[in-house]
């Protein structure tokens, strides 16, 4: 019988026990839920309570003690019957054991079980600039990836370029700039932010066609390698009036005043002389042969009428 009896309390202590020393040797399933950072496992780090901070503070059983309260600058939070309680630096989980312990060791709660939600933070807001729909500041809340701050953004423009830049919290690396492309969409779906982080969408180089074309418009210049064929085709060609050996190219320099260049467009149309590639903020004008005064139209105008124009698509 003594026997049997060990015999039947070890089977049970397999059968008790086993599974979770199964589930210990186990690697843990990957959660497809779980936003993963390739990139840095700092990213991962809870984030701290800091100045600007909206808390709700409760104790688990007694209702009437339940309060929103802001950090304020000092990263002090005013509690009732605590006063002024330094939270500021630490994590929700050690604050709420901070807050626990006072209370226990003033007498108020025996083992009281506290809960610290942040509502919103004030501190670790992620700053979303540059050519996105609504720029501003949007909170963190949880883990947050590059990609859901450009969401919360409504998104980008029309005129967003090909890259996208990240600073961390007070600039203490060189911004990391990541393309921003359906290509690497899983890159920034993967990449996580961390608290007071700074995105900036850049804007993409725009090239106009403007004068005697048939839809004139600025063109998003995806494509480096833009021509000005290639502009003059997405403007939907020439008008019949259009004076093909006068056209021009106006081309901001960097540190000078606009230069005014003659295409020969008429030429490049006839496949006689070279298209020519377009730079960012060129402006393609192609003159009106009816106009008398088009000849005379200054830089100045041209200008005013590119920049007046809608966007009609990318390249």
């Amino acid at each position: 019988m003594p026997a049997t009896k060990a015999i039947f309390l070890n089977a049970l202590w397999l059968l008790l026990i086993g599974p979770h020393l199964v589930a210990q040797s186990a690697p843990a399933p990957a959660d497809s839920n779980q936003i993963v950072s390739t990139s840095d496992a700092s990213h991962f780090q809870e984030i701290s309570l800091g100045s600007g901070d909206l808390l709700t503070v409760s104790v688990a059983g007694a209702p009437e003690y339940r309060y929103d309260l802001r950090v304020n600058s000092a990263g002090e939070a005013s509690l009732p019957m605590l006063g002024n309680v330094k939270l500021s630096g630490l994590t929700t989980a050690e604050a709420e054991s901070v807050v626990a312990k006072s209370l226990q060791n003033r007498g108020f709660f025996n083992d009281p079980q506290v809960s610290i939600f942040v509502k919103e933070y004030g501190s670790a807001g992620i700053s979303v600039l540059g050519e996105v729909q609504k720029p501003g500041i949007y909170p963190l809340l949880g883990h947050r990836t590059l990609l859901d701050a450009i969401a919360a953004a409504g998104g980008t423009t029309p005129r967003a370029g090909k890259t996208v830049s990240l600073t961390h919290r007070g600039g203490l690396s060189d911004p990391e700039t990541l393309a921003l492309s359906r290509a690497n969409s899983q890159t920034l779906t993967d990449f996580a932010l961390r608290p007071g982080d700074t995105v900036v969408v850049s804007k993409a180089g725009m090239v106009y066609v403007i004068g005697a074309v048939k839809e004139p418009t600025g063109i998003v210049l995806d494509n480096p390698h833009l021509t000005v064929l290639q502009a003059i085709a997405i403007a939907h060609g020439t008008n019949p009036t259009a004076s093909l050996k006068s056209a021009k190219l106006i081309r901001r320099a960097s540190s000078s005043e606009p230069q005014e260049v003659p295409i020969p467009l008429d030429t490049i149309l006839a496949a006689k002389t070279p298209d020519l590639e377009l730079r960012a903020d060129d402006v393609l004008f192609v003159p009106n042969s009816t106009a008398k005064t088009v000849a005379s139209r200054s830089i100045e105008a041209i200008l005013q009428t590119a920049t007046g124009i809608a966007i009609y698509g990318r390249y």
